[in-house]
Order: structure tokens, then sequence, then C-alpha cells
């Protein structure tokens, strides 16, 4: 059973019951940190601007800003619509922050002062406000000003020379918003423990999460290598990663992913294709540190050997050599995957306008504070404006007065 509030059913419960969220975040790196919290069990309030989240227009999509990343990373959500360049739409904004836990943007700092809804403008209103600005850059440097998007973070960060060496035709971005969702994930953590610190000190305070940084710990954590040293030991770059035979393996019918990792894998494929006595004693092969420093030459063996059996007979023979492998899927294929569905990671919904779909649900499990594994849908723009503002006590004629001055928009 999906775990809810005795005191209203339709409300998931979780580790994060109670936590209310006021989240100006758009397009991935912010939503994707809210959808989680969503997911735990905060109650999320979207606040967009009169033109909606920028991903409400990317298709393909049924209906006009309904687009499937949004979808996806907005259900659970309610959404407000304020212009927060009026002055009524500011106040409504600030008003919602009085009763939030946790006041979230990915607005550039210096452009959230001049909408006066910095830290200083939101405590005021809140002294128990966790204030989290999720930014391109720490506040402190020199590029502190300076927009990021995940292109330009992942090339700063140096993926598309990582992708270079790994031995890619010219320099390319990661195919998936890896800057957006690792930045995320560090967003959610500093939420959850700055929650955690008001608990022991009873106040507030500032939390700034920036890209550049969070990919760099991300990048320089495993590529660093030589230039760990002073002086150097070597160049940047962990060879494994690196060598251009690091894919998925070719059989003699499709292809598999193996990793032959450690020395019990290794004996335990050698014996599998008859090698014991052969290959086992190739001095190459015979430690994790030998195995290190021929890393292109192993896998290039590795890889010759692929091809001469099939995959099914491969899949069967390292299983029962305990050897790790995986098929190599496709999107379509994680939406079949067994596993994923027999864990309710992947189910199928209806979304009221939108039609059928399949969703999504939160990775983790939970014994004593699940979060409940179906949510509410993505809103349509504007959908609880009304009632968003009736809840921070606005009466029906001033919510009247603030849509015909354009400070706010309700869904049609």
């Amino acid at each position: 059973m999906d775990a809810t509030n005795p005191a209203d059913p339709r409300t998931p419960a979780g580790p994060l019951a109670g936590v209310k969220v006021l989240d100006l975040t758009s397009v991935v790196m912010g939503p994707f940190a809210t959808q989680i919290l969503a997911q735990l069990g905060a109650e999320v309030i979207k606040v967009e601007t009169p033109e909606g989240d920028n991903m409400r227009h990317v298709g393909p999509m049924r209906h006009a800003g309904m687009g499937p990343i949004f979808l996806h990373a907005n259900a659970g959500k309610k959404s407000i619509v304020l212009d927060l360049k009026h002055p009524e739409g500011r106040e409504a904004a600030l008003t919602l922050a009085e009763s939030c836990d946790v006041f979230i943007s990915n607005v550039r700092p210096q452009a959230l002062t001049r909408l006066g809804l910095d830290y200083d403008a939101v405590r005021a209103r809140n002294p128990r406000i966790i204030h989290v600005s999720c930014c391109g850059f720490d506040q402190d440097g020199p590029d502190a000003a300076k927009p990021a998007y995940d292109d330009l973070i992942q090339g700063a960060t140096g993926v598309p020379w990582l992708m270079g060496q790994y031995g890619a035709p010219e320099p390319a971005y990661m195919p998936t918003t890896l800057a957006d969702r690792v930045t995320g994930l560090h967003t959610v953590y500093a939420v959850t423990a700055a929650l955690y610190a008001r608990t022991q000190s009873g106040t507030g305070q500032a939390v700034v999460v920036p890209m550049f940084e969070a990919m760099a710990q991300f990048i320089l954590g495993d590529h660093m290598a030589g230039l760990s040293f002073e002086p150097p030991m070597g160049g940047a770059g962990y060879a494994r990663l690196l060598t251009p035979h690091r894919k998925p393996y070719l059989t003699s019918d499709g292809m598999l992913c193996v990793l032959i990792y450690n020395d019990k894998h290794w004996k335990g494929f050698f014996d599998a294709i008859g090698e014991s006595e052969g290959l086992a004693h190739d001095p190459r092969f015979a430690t994790h540190s030998a195995r290190a420093a021929n890393i292109d030459a192993v896998y290039a063996e590795v890889a010759r050997l692929m091809r001469t059996r099939s995959t099914a007979q491969w899949r069967a023979l390292l299983d029962a050599a305990d050897v790790p492998n995986m098929p190599m899927n496709s999107p379509q294929d994680l939406l079949d995957n067994p596993q994923l569905r027999a864990t309710g990671f992947v189910s199928d919904t209806v979304h009221p306008t939108e039609g059928p779909m399949h969703t999504l649900a939160h990775p983790t499990k939970w014994s004593a504070t699940p979060p409940a594994r179906h949510f509410a849908p993505a809103p349509q723009l504007g959908e609880h404006t009304r009632e968003l503002l009736e809840d921070a006590g606005y009466a029906p004629d001033r919510i009247d007065a603030l849509l015909a001055q354009g400070a706010c928009r309700a869904a049609s």
C-alpha cells in the first residue's frame, strides 16, 4: 500500500511529510531536485512565470505546455503563476514563503536580489526559512554573476575533453543533462541536511549550491590521477575509464556489457573459457595493478574473445561463473524491464489531460516512512493559483484583482 497521511488520504506521506517547499526553479536542475523532495513527501509549490517553465514547451506533447520532461520532473507539485516583477506578484511570493520551510530558486542570485527575494528579504518574513540558491558558480569567485547551463558546465568541467581522450571523433557533451542532475542531487541533500540543522538550532540559513563546483568535484574525483600530487606524478585521467575499449562488447550476434573486475572475476572467467592454463598466466592479467597498467590490451583481448560466442551463450556462461554482465538496454527496454516493473519503479498511469503515461517512482525504499508510490500528476500552468492564494489568506475578490492586474494567472 502507498503510505498516506491519515488525516488526508490524498496527501503522500514519507520522510519529508510536513515539509513545505516554495519552488522558484525551472528547466531541469531545480525541478529535478524538487521532484525528489516531492517524492519524499514534501509539499512543493511550483512558482511559474506567465509563460511557464521552459520545459513545458519541449515536445513531443499531446497538448501545448505539457512536454514529457516537464511531466516527469513536476509530478506531485502544485503550480501557481506569479509575475515576480509585479509588486503584487512579489508580495504574494513572500506571503507564501511565510508558511514554508524551504525557499529554493535557480534564478541567478543577482537577479533574485533585484526581485527582492534574496535571503535577507525572505528571512525578514520567515526567520526559519531554508533559502537555497542553485546557481552556476560559488558566489565568492570571479564568475559569480555568470549564467550557467548544462552544456556550458559540462564543457567547463572537462566532459568534452574527456570524451576526446576516450576516443570520440571530436570533443562532445554527454547526451544527458549530467551537470543539471548531479547538481540537483547535491541540492536534495543540502535541503535535507539544512532541515536537520534547523531542528538543532531552531533557525534557518542560506545555502548556495553551485553547478560548476558540484561538477568539478564529480569529474576530478575520478580524473585528477597524477595531478593529485605536487609535483605531478603524471597527467589527468583514470585510464580504465578512458580506454576506447571500455564499451559494450560485440558478440557473434549482438552486444553485451561485461565487467571482469577483481581477481575472483578473472579466475572465474578464465576457468569458464578454458584459459586457466593460458591467459590466466599472462602477467598482464595477473593482478589488479597489472591489468590497470595494461588496460588497453586487456580490454582488447576480452573484446576479441567476446566475438566468439553469441550473447545468450555468453550470458549463460558468465552468470554461471559469477562474472558481472548486463544487456545493453535502450530507453524502451527500461520501460519493459522485469526488474523495474517488479519493484514498481516503472508503472502506468493516466494523466487527467495527457492520457496514458509511463511514470517513474522514487528509487529508494524505506521501512518506516516510505514515500508514496504514486503522485499527483504534473499540473497545468497555474492550475493551483487560486487554491494556494486562498490558503495563504487571500480573499477571492483580492485574487480576482491580482488576476486582472496581471500579477498572477490561473489555469483556464
